[in-house]
């Protein structure tokens, strides 16, 4: 079985894996990172939602063999010396989070549109979210907190 060696959330690790075994499998089955969650399998939720060399991936469709050499961060890595980052610490805040099947999704996706555009637009915001599916409907509630992580900044 081949090893990949990438970085995750700031570590560097190496695992044991079939070249086809996807990203999400890795991250939650070996590295014990929860953060990621398996929703549809095919991409189109967002559960999975990780950031790959700081760009939106998902990890259910992404072979760990892609990732070789690259860096990935996940949820976890969003933490700021173990306490939730600026945008983790918005969705707590404006508490919109309710079953939380699409936090993840929501969180990275949102993470990562405010790396590149730290001031949205709410037309922005909800075109970023688009891909993301929200079971409970707190879609009000999660781009209140993108405007509240933004505003932190």
């Amino acid at each position: 079985m081949p090893r990949y060696t990438f970085n995750v959330n700031g570590r560097t690790q190496s695992v044991d894996a079939d070249s086809d075994t996807p990203l999400l499998y890795v991250l939650r089955n070996d590295l014990q990172l929860n953060g990621p969650k398996f929703g549809c399998g095919l991409a189109q939720c967002g559960t999975c939602t990780v950031h790959i060399n700081g760009e939106v991936a998902r990890s259910c469709s992404v072979p760990v063999s892609a990732v070789q050499g690259r860096t990935v961060t996940t949820l976890e890595g969003l933490m700021v010396d173990g306490k939730p980052g600026k945008v983790q610490q918005a969705f707590i805040d404006t508490q919109a989070v309710q079953c939380g099947y699409c936090t993840n999704g929501m969180v990275m996706t949102s993470a990562a549109l405010l790396a590149k555009n730290p001031k949205p637009s709410d037309a922005q915001i909800n075109d970023a979210l688009a891909g993301n599916l929200c079971r409970c409907g707190t879609h009000q509630r999660i781009c209140a907190a993108v405007k509240r992580a933004a505003q932190a900044a």
